[in-house]
């Protein structure tokens, strides 16, 4: 045994027994102004003492007895724990028949035949050593009066009988009798416990008589046969009944609980200082059951045996000290004991004569925000205790008011800090033994407020959001700003940008849902500001999926609804797919709103569906629902034919038919397949027909661009659709013709005018005309230009670049397969007041007035001789004058005044329209744009083919003599 440092150290590795260091210990501790004592220590030597040996116990017991095997453990410290196991170490199966009781003994309510074992051992396990020591086990024997097949009795309905075991009342096992009594300790657990026989075994019931059972703390263990109460205090004495109850009848044991208590501490005993010829006191006040004696020690005596102290007055628990002098420091101790334990308390009384001291830090500086509540501590030690006085900015009279107040360790309390009551603040503590003082420097600062916090938000799944945190500070403090999310620090990522005012969040996400906190801190105080963010999401999908009402055209679908994520289901779509005709692909089939869960959907006959749905909120669509089982309808003829039904030709000899074909919901039955019909519209002959799979049918050998009537019926091997409604198509369009007619007009210097007539044989659908033309002046040509027109226009008005040029057209009709065979006409020759006009100039030279002078007068002869000649009876070809002319003079070079007696026939190459307009034809070759186009013209230089025939030459007749005479003629002749 040895002492180091106030530990009590014990080494049995120098020999001797354990057992001799058992007992209670106690420490003290001795200085110059008196002994303190501790608490008594027990010290006990742990033991596990082994089993008594035993021979093999055989128990022989009829079956349906109640029976208990022994475990009566060794006894150790700390007591050991119990378990019963077999031999091959598998613990015994417990249940409300059998079960272990707290004393380590097994207990059969009643034992039966599966109960018989030759192993039912014992065992001790000893916490401290770490070993498990076992008993000899039993042997148990059962005797039976029908040992009949075990699984017949498993199987019977009434066990006990079938074994023939008679029922009985219960009785208990433990503990004995009626009644029982027990005493626990304040503090720890009440373990209360009832074990019962009977056939069939009972149920075990737990009541408190006179109340309830403090549910709290109550807990039932071992198939209800203990009760436990933890942490007993005083109210829970009284008196416990368990009632053990079977069919047969029931039986009742009361259990007196009685709670003791150890001492426990009212009122310790505190350490004293005293001034010289101070007064005070010392109290020692504890509690228990039975009530504990108070024993007042002083330096580790008893109090009735120290020197008397005439200024000290023991009075049961407390000790009263007046006018206590220098040298009355000593160490009191207060014993507190019962039966069931004891305190102990050590208290110093120290009796100073010091002067004061301030004990905080010199200087101190204090900030804190305006109007809060701050105190300034100066806190004193002396002896006789000082009086302490404050004083603001070194002003003689000590502070003093409703905003401040005095507290007795020292402490100055501001109660509302204003930018008033900044400065410095002195403390001063005063006894007769002198004075000490100190300064504190207070600093008043601005309040931290969020001016404009965050709001509640409802944002849609992927958009940006922006919380508010705008904040105003007093500038000499730093400010800290962070952000929660539901009350927890939130992690700023890279969706998140925290700003100065605020915190930004971009592609909201469901996640993202919740309380947002903006905490605006400095070192002195805090604000804060809380807004819910509430996301839109698009609903969960519908699920559990379920058809019933089946009937041959219609079926009820029931679905339950997702979460609508924060948007009311506005709608549900259901989809079908069907896996006859486009297996796996889903198509709509109805739409219902968002307050329905159950719809009753129309089918088609012949399909097998399946079906799922889709919600639909504000936000968007949600995921399919998993699919319902398949429901398959019965077949039936097509009720509507294809829709779309057109025949129109690919080429200029067939017609291609063509229409919608039905879906896989419009089919009815198997095999479908179309009729097709068509006959020459406006004739008598039969329909043609033709079966197809497809959606296409092609007739050939048609005439161009003829009307056909087309029917298109729908057929299963059900039936037909009704008859179809007729149709009309055409066949194959080709190129348009010219045969009807083509004028050009030329009103004035300006214009020209064209007029045509549509083709007569268009072929097909006209979709407009081309019109290309040039100008072209003797050898000269200008560039082709080109004009489009609609099917509808037949009339062109060309503004000319100059008045001399003529032009010359190609018009072509124009259907879908192309263009059609040109016409080509050339515009008249200028007329003479446009060649005089732009020649005028030419006739004011003198040499040029000569010139025609000379003409006019060979023109008046020649006048003369045709006037005898005409006098005489005679005819002169004006022809051939003409053509005397031109052989005299090859400068004039225009067959448009070419006049003769065959005016009236058909130039070269033209065609006499059905109007008798004789038309030109030409090719749309290059060369037609060349000159050497030829063309007759009427004596105002208009073109000839604007007229008839008859008319043409009746007027050449009438007037050839004169036309040829006419001076302004053979002057343009000339030119």
């Amino acid at each position: 045994m040895q002492r180091r440092s106030g530990t009590l150290v014990i080494d049995f590795r120098g020999g001797g027994r354990p057992e001799d260091y058992e007992g209670e210990y106690q420490c003290s501790a001795r200085n110059e102004y008196g002994t303190a004592l501790s608490s008594k220590i027990l010290l006990q030597v742990s033991r596990s003492p082994l089993w008594p040996k035993e021979h093999l116990d055989l128990v022989e017991i009829d079956e349906g007895s109640p029976l208990t095997l022994k475990c009566n453990p060794p006894p150790g410290l700390p007591p050991p724990v119990v378990f019963w196991m077999s031999s091959s170490m598998e613990p015994i199966h417990q249940d409300k028949r059998v079960s272990q009781g707290q004393n380590g003994d097994l207990y059969f309510s009643n034992v039966m035949l599966q109960d018989a074992q030759t192993d039912y051992s014992c065992n001790a396990r000893f916490h401290f050593t770490h070993t498990i020591q076992q008993k000899n086990p039993y042997t148990l024997k059962i005797q039976t009066k029908n040992p009949h097949n075990e699984t017949s009795f498993r199987n019977h309905t009434d066990m006990y009988s079938a074994r023939g075991v008679m029922e009985t009342t219960p009785s208990f096992m433990y503990p004995y009798g009626t009644s029982s009594n027990q005493i626990v300790l304040r503090g720890v657990d009440l373990l209360l416990e009832c074990i019962a026989s009977g056939v069939p075994a009972p149920d075990i019931m737990w009541h408190k008589k006179g109340g309830e059972l403090p549910t709290d703390k109550t807990k039932l263990e071992n198939f209800n046969k203990a009760l436990r109460i933890t942490n007993v205090s005083e109210e829970d004495s009284g008196e416990y009944f368990c009632l053990a109850s079977n069919k047969m009848g029931s039986i009742r044991h009361t259990i007196s609980v009685r709670v003791k208590a150890a001492p426990y501490w009212l009122d310790e005993p505190q350490n004293l200082i005293l001034a010289p010829a101070e007064d005070g006191r010392l109290v020692c006040r504890a509690n228990g059951n039975p009530k504990p004696t108070i024993q007042w020690l002083v330096n580790g005596e008893p109090i009735e045996s120290a020197p008397p102290n005439p200024s000290r007055e023991v009075a049961g628990d407390t000790i009263v000290f007046r006018d206590t002098q220098i040298g009355s420091s000593a160490v009191y101790q207060c014993n507190a004991s019962n039966e069931h334990g004891y305190l102990l308390a050590n208290a110093f009384v120290s009796v100073l004569d010091v002067p004061p001291r301030i004990l905080s830090p010199r200087n101190q500086l204090i900030k804190v925000i305006q109007y809060n509540r701050t105190r300034l501590d100066c806190p004193f030690f002396g002896s006789p205790i000082p009086t302490l006085r404050w004083f603001k900015n070194g002003q003689g009279s000590a502070l003093d008011g409703e905003n401040y107040q005095r507290h007795e360790n020292g402490s100055l309390e501001i109660n509302m800090a204003r930018k008033e009551d900044q400065g410095i603040y002195t403390c001063v503590a005063t006894n007769i033994l002198g004075k000490a003082e100190n300064q504190v420097r207070l600093e008043i600062k601005d309040p931290t407020r969020i001016v404009r916090g965050p709001e509640d938000l409802t944002v849609k799944r992927g958009s940006l959001v922006r919380l508010d945190c705008r904040i105003k500070h007093d500038s000499t403090l730093k400010l800290t700003v962070t952000w929660l999310k539901d009350d927890t620090p939130l992690y700023i990522g890279n969706r998140m940008k925290k700003e100065d005012d605020g915190l930004i969040i971009y592609g909201v996400a469901e996640k993202d849902q919740g309380d947002y906190t903006c905490v605006a801190s400095t070192e002195l105080d805090k604000d804060s500001a809380k807004a819910f963010l509430t996301v839109l999401e698009r609903p969960e999908r519908p699920r559990d999926l379920e058809l019933t009402d089946l009937a041959e055209r219609s079926v009820r679908l029931t679905w339950i609804p997702g979460d609508d994520n924060n948007s009311p289901i506005t709608d549900y779509v259901v989809q079908f797919e069907e896996d006859k005709f486009q297996p796996g692909l889903w198509h709509n089939h109805s739409r219902y709103p968002g307050s329905v869960n159950s719809a009753v959907l129309r089918l088609s006959p012949y399909v097998n569906y399946q079906f799922r749905v889709i919600a639909v909120n504000e936000v968007g669509s949600s995921l399919p629902s998993l699919p319902s089982e398949r429901y398959h309808t019965i077949g039936a003829s097509p009720e509507i034919n294809p829709t779309g039904v057109q025949g129109a030709g690919t080429q200029k000899n067939n017609m291609e038919i063509t229409w919608t074909p039905l879906n896989a919901t419009q089919a009815y039955g198997p095999n479908l397949r179309y009729i097709v019909k068509w006959r020459q519209r406006d004739t008598r002959e039969s329909w043609s027909n033709e079966t197809v799979r497809t959606t296409r049918h092609v007739v050939w050998n048609t005439p161009i661009y003829v009307p056909y009537e087309i029917k298109v019926q729908a057929e299963n091997d059900f039936g037909r659709a009704p008859e179809p409604d007729i149709i009309i198509g055409y066949s194959g369009e080709d190129l348009p013709s010219v045969p009807r007619y083509f004028r050009i007009r030329q009103p004035n210097l300006e214009t020209i005018t064209l007029e045509w007539g549509h083709p007569e044989h268009p072929n097909g659908i006209l979709t407009g005309y081309n019109l290309r033309y040039q100008a072209f002046n003797g050898t000269k040509t200008g560039r082709t230009l080109v004009e489009t027109f609609s099917p509808n226009q037949t009339r062109f008005t060309l503004q000319r670049t100059d008045p001399i040029s003529r032009y010359r057209f190609f018009l072509r009709a124009r259907t879908q397969v192309g263009d059609g065979e040109s016409i080509v006409e050339e515009s008249p020759a200028p007329l003479n007041e446009a060649y005089t006009k732009n020649h005028v100039d030419i006739a004011t030279q003198g040499w040029f007035i000569g010139l025609m002078c000379a003409i006019a007068l060979l023109v008046l002869i020649l006048l003369i001789v045709c006037f005898i000649k005409r006098s005489r009876g005679g005819k002169y070809p004006v022809r051939e004058k003409v053509e005397v002319l031109d052989h005299e003079d090859h400068k004039v070079d225009d067959p448009s005044f070419d006049y003769s007696d065959e005016d009236n026939k058909e130039p070269p190459g033209s065609h006499t329209s059905l109007d008798g307009t004789i038309k030109q034809e030409s090719d749309d070759s290059l060369v037609d744009y060349g000159e050497g186009g030829e063309g007759q013209f009427n004596e105002d230089g208009s073109f000839i083919g604007q007229y008839t025939v008859k008319k043409d030459k009746e007027e050449t007749e009438g007037n050839e003599s004169s036309e040829a005479t006419s001076p302004v003629n053979a002057i343009y002749s000339l030119a």
